[in-house]
């Protein structure tokens, strides 16, 4: 199969390439592991907040039909149901479909393939119904199961918060948010709703170990000093049947490591990210990153780059007038710059901002695999 572009993934930011690019007639395959599209989208039931232009006060399920609509509109092809297992520096990409295997060639590729949640190990952390938090919010928000009635979550970050609201709408009782920083991490509108809901946020804590025998019973948790050490004494036992891990995410990259993508070491990101130019071009010419594939940032933020990389692909195979193509793209940057202001935002601008530092970095000296703040 050969098409023009290829975009590996269809979550919020693959859709929005997809949209993008089929917009200036460019031929598109979006292509996604899952049944349908949507990523992250599909469970989420809450409302965005924010600007209007970012779709405030939509639910994140309405916002994933609304786009994998307009991407069938504009004629985008999807292939669901199909796994990527290869990404190669010529841009073919090997995928697995229920019929077999196959290899798509394109001439550009946007890598949206998203986050994966970071585990955290302790004594009894492989007792059944110890979980993450994302993996929680599937079987609520999209199978319809509730997995635990008594439930602990482990981080106070913007999952954690939201699934702990969301479990509580489902039935569960939140015995307690536990987190080892003496703050919230996450926004503090999500950790208001749930204090107002009598759930405790134990900053300054985290878990010794869990029990039980089919599944988890108990968790013991203790109090932290100012150096994260464990308080002798203040242990204490908490009943529950679920324990959701919501500590950071990281991006899912592999891909881009088989491809030979160049790669950045930036803890506010999530970690190892690759590298790319304003324009979310990776060191790979023709390769394109967009979403949380390049860096843990939001929804809104990962659907803005979608869009980036989208027009800047339609850009590169020359279907759009140069003129248009500048004053569209200096459009779509402009939104970024203004979803990563303020108090939430500024430290993932700065990051970014050293993420193209380092990708011209490379491209002037040629050498390394890896840019180390």
């Amino acid at each position: 199969m050969r098409t023009e572009l290829v975009v590996i993934g269809a979550g919020p930011a693959g859709l929005c390439a997809s949209i993008e690019a089929a917009r200036s007639d460019v031929d598109v395959v979006l292509l996604d592991e899952n049944q349908k599209a949507g990523g992250q989208l599909i469970k989420q039931i809450h409302r965005f907040f924010g600007s209007e232009e970012h779709l405030s006060g939509v639910r994140g399920i309405t916002i994933g039909s609304m786009l994998l609509e307009e991407a069938e509109r504009e004629g985008v092809k999807t292939l669901f149901n199909t796994a990527a297992w290869g990404l190669f520096p010529d841009k073919t990409v090997g995928i697995l479909r229920p019929d077999g295997v196959d290899t798509i060639r394109a001439e550009r590729v946007v890598l949206a393939t998203g986050a994966l949640e970071n585990s955290l190990a302790f004594p009894g952390w492989t007792l059944p119904n110890i979980m993450g938090a994302g993996a929680a919010q599937t079987m609520v928000n999209v199978h319809r199961v509730l997995p635990g009635r008594k439930v602990m979550i482990i981080g106070s970050g913007n999952v954690g918060l939201i699934v702990a609201y969301q479990l509580l709408q489902a039935g569960a009782e939140v015995v307690a948010i536990v987190e080892a920083l003496p703050h919230v991490t996450g926004y503090q509108v999500h950790a208001s709703k749930i204090v107002r809901m009598g759930v405790p946020i134990l900053c300054s804590h985290t878990i010794l170990r869990a029990v039980g025998t089919e599944y988890v019973e108990k968790a013991e948790i203790v109090r932290l000093d100012a150096g994260v050490k464990p308080v002798s004494g203040t242990e204490r036992w908490l009943e529950v049947d679920l324990i959701c891990i919501a500590v950071g995410l990281r991006p899912m990259a592999e891909l881009a490591w088989m491809a030979g993508l160049r790669f950045g070491y930036i803890p506010e990101l999530g970690g190892h990210v690759p590298l790319h130019d304003k324009n979310l071009q990776s060191t790979v010419p023709g390769i394109y990153i967009a979403g949380d594939a390049g860096g843990i940032e939001e929804a809104s933020t990962a659907m803005e780059e979608g869009t980036l990389s989208g027009a800047a692909v339609a850009s590169s195979l020359g279907r759009v007038n140069r003129k248009i193509s500048v004053a569209r793209i200096a459009d779509i940057q402009r939104r970024l710059v203004m979803l990563r202001q303020g108090p939430f935002g500024n430290y993932r601008y700065e990051a970014k901002q050293h993420i193209t530092e380092a990708y011209h970095r490379c491209e002037q000296v040629g050498n390394g695999d890896r840019y180390d703040r």
